[in-house]
């Protein structure tokens, strides 16, 4: 088990899920503006972090 590319899903899912939160306020006007762009460049900071985890990590059997 590669801990690294398991770490790097997990890290991926919660931007995935941080971008989706941040959206859906945004769509429905019912955040403080400094907390979703808050929220929102952490969402950013851990998707593409874990996917460069993902795809930085070689296979190793």
């Amino acid at each position: 088990m590669n801990l690294k590319r398991t770490f790097g899903a997990i890290l991926t899912v919660l931007g995935i899920v941080g971008l989706i939160y941040t959206g859906v306020q945004i769509i429905q006007h019912s955040g403080a503006a400094t907390t979703l762009i808050v929220v929102g460049l952490i969402a950013i900071i851990f998707f593409f972090t874990g996917i460069s985890l993902v795809r930085n990590t070689k296979d190793e059997a």
